[in-house]
């Protein structure tokens, strides 16, 4: 198999019709999520002493399960794109319901929220990679043809009843 630059431009079949330029950069973001993360979260919550405050508890193991489920994004990246979806959602939320009202008054230099405002912007990575004509064909446009069981057909589970 011979790689060539204009091929990993065009649309694959193999990745559903993504290029692989999308996979590949895809790979590359699910890699840093599963390594950088689950480093700083794992040691985090391996090395905790004591008990945790509920929503400290919260936060650190979904920062965990985000990228230990990243490790399967390298593998298939495709099938993980919910994760970097909701990835995506909660910090660009995040960012304009918190970060920018301080941000706005000139409060955000200096405050609590600055570091972690500093690390969200950085959700511009997935938002560049994520095949977005994949997501709309997959998610939005594309009519439900399967119930949750084989041979269910359109009506799903309870179209029996």
């Amino acid at each position: 198999m011979r790689l060539s630059l204009k091929a990993i431009f065009q649309r694959d079949a193999q990745y559903e019709g993504v290029r692989r330029i999308n996979i590949y950069l895809l790979r590359l973001v699910y890699a840093l999520m599963f390594f950088v993360l689950g480093r700083d979260t794992w040691t985090y919550i391996l090395s905790h002493q004591g008990s945790w405050a509920p929503y400290e508890g919260v936060a650190w193991c979904v920062w965990a399960a985000f990228a230990t489920l990243a490790g399967l994004g390298i593998l298939r990246p495709l099938k993980m794109l919910p994760i970097l979806l909701l990835e995506i959602f909660y910090k660009l939320l995040w960012l304009l319901v918190v970060a920018y009202p301080l941000w706005s008054k000139g409060t955000l230099a200096g405050s609590s929220a600055e570091g972690t405002a500093t690390v969200f912007v950085w959700v511009i990575l997935p938002i560049v990679v994520m095949p977005w004509g994949h997501v709309f064909a997959t998610y939005i446009y594309k009519p439900k043809t399967q119930g949750l069981f084989p041979g269910q057909g359109h009506n799903g589970p309870m179209g029996r009843l």
